[in-house]
């Protein structure tokens, strides 16, 4: 047995649609390309993402040490606070959402050790808001 599947037009409104058992809507897909992705528009984006346990973001503590773009793929090299931070995962998956939230396509979050992390790292801003000038 064959079934044929048609597809009709949409009906105008106050029309009835003849009942064909399947019917298929179109939808227009919007052409959106993702915005070209800069360093600056990844460290923006970065600057987003927050320290669970602190009020300062990622970029202000200075935990990204590289960020490597080629096309709509990000390649990011990080470093926690202390490296038995066990927030590490949850911090890592929010770079990279923020991140394919700007277009980023593939993002690979490297956590690397050297150079440990220390206070001297972080912006002008977090040191105020930490109280650690």
């Amino acid at each position: 047995m064959k079934k044929i599947i048609t597809i009709q037009p949409d009906s105008q409104e106050g029309e009835k649609a003849p009942d064909s058992g399947v019917q298929f809507k179109k939808f227009e897909k919007k052409d959106t390309a993702p915005a070209e992705l800069t360093k600056e528009t990844v460290f923006e984006a970065l600057g987003q993402v927050n320290d669970p346990e602190l009020p300062v973001s990622i970029v202000d503590l200075g935990l990204i040490y590289d960020v490597q773009i080629s096309g709509n793929d990000v390649g990011l090299k990080m470093t926690l606070t202390t490296p038995g931070c066990s927030m590490g995962g949850m911090i890592s998956g929010q770079a990279e959402e923020a991140l394919k939230a700007i277009g980023a396509r593939n993002v690979l979050v490297q956590m690397v050790w050297d150079p440990p992390w220390n206070p001297d790292m972080m912006s002008p801003e977090a040191k105020r808001k930490l109280g650690v000038e």
